[in-house]
């Protein structure tokens, strides 16, 4: 009597967890897919160093076909050559700055179709909106927002022939970042061109959803890369205070959980544990191909809607604290 007790209040509990997998199981959208990378043409943008050339040097080391990217051509030489010697891959390099759509388009045009775009340029200048000069905001926005715009319109037309042609699934990658889910102190220009990523990467989901394209959103935090050193420099106080409460990575291990992401066709993409309760706490509208992240979504909301107040409880302390100490 009491096993069958046992065994029918296993049933009651286990049940609407069994339901809710069933649903999840149909209304996920786009469907899963597996984006292959041997013998493929994988072109990454900001590839001459960072997470970029990471990323170049892994898909080369799968066996794709690596085009890197970049303004600087003496860098680019250099992580071509990189790339061979850990590879055997001679990748093809493009130089060209992605805020000239007219560049862009030309260089794309003369390269191969792309099966693979990792829109992985960035740049970022951190300081207090007031004090930020609109010459430095545009220039995160031209290199960040529009750069990303002008990659993708030159490379659609033949991903979207290529993809038909093959019937092999196809991505766009855009490389946002933990700023792109959550504003901070300090980092008003740049969140505000890394948060429109997901507005781009969402609505472009539905558009070539019917190519079998599948876009990426990743997300990762303060990397060791020579961005972030140069970014260092500028940080304001309070916003070094904030950022000393979460961890920074190598760029190798982001550009790791990046290319599995890509390759899982996986459209929100966290590299470490506070990446993935912001993607559960921002999920919103967003596409959700994955039934597992899915179920963490639904039943993770309310819960990281908590820790995310907590979090903001902690960072309002620290300007506060920041600003009596100054006697502002």
């Amino acid at each position: 009597m009491a096993s069958s007790l046992s065994f029918l209040l296993l049933i009651l509990l286990v049940s609407p967890f069994a339901a809710l997998l069933l649903a999840l199981a149909v209304l996920v959208r786009p469907r899963a897919a597996r984006i292959p990378l041997k013998g493929r043409h994988v072109l990454v943008s900001g590839g001459s160093s960072g997470i970029g050339f990471d990323l170049a040097r892994r898909a080369a080391a799968e066996g794709a076909r690596v085009s890197i990217l970049a303004r600087d051509r003496s860098r680019l030489a250099d992580a071509r050559e990189a790339i061979r010697l850990a590879t055997g891959v001679d990748a093809a390099v493009i130089a060209v700055d992605v805020r000239d759509a007219e560049g862009v388009a030309r260089a794309l045009e003369a390269a191969d179709p792309i099966d693979v775009l990792i829109c992985n340029q960035g740049v970022f200048v951190p300081q207090e909106l007031d004090l930020q000069s609109l010459e430095e905001v545009r220039f995160m926005v031209d290199v960040n927002l529009m750069g990303t715009f002008h990659l993708i319109k030159a490379a659609l037309p033949a991903m979207k022939k290529r993809a038909r042609e093959t019937g092999i699934p196809a991505s766009i990658a855009l490389m946002s970042s933990q700023a792109g889910q959550v504003g901070v102190y300090g980092y008003t220009a740049y969140s505000a061109s890394k948060f429109a990523l997901r507005g781009l990467a969402e609505a472009l989901q539905h558009e070539v959803v019917a190519d079998n394209i599948h876009v990426t959103l990743i997300f990762p935090p303060d990397t060791e890369t020579p961005g972030l050193a140069e970014e260092l420099k500028r940080r304001p106080e309070v916003t070094n205070k904030i950022a000393a409460s979460t961890g920074g990575m190598k760029a190798d291990k982001v550009a790791q959980i990046a290319l599995n992401g890509i390759k899982s066709a996986l459209f929100a993409v966290p590299c470490n544990f506070e990446g993935a309760m912001l993607c559960i706490a921002t999920a919103g509208l967003s596409p959700q191909p994955s039934i597992s992240m899915a179920f963490r979504e639904v039943l993770g909301a309310s819960l990281m809607r908590l820790v995310g107040l907590c979090f903001q409880w902690n960072w309002f302390g620290v300007i506060k604290k920041w600003h009596t100490e100054k006697g502002m």
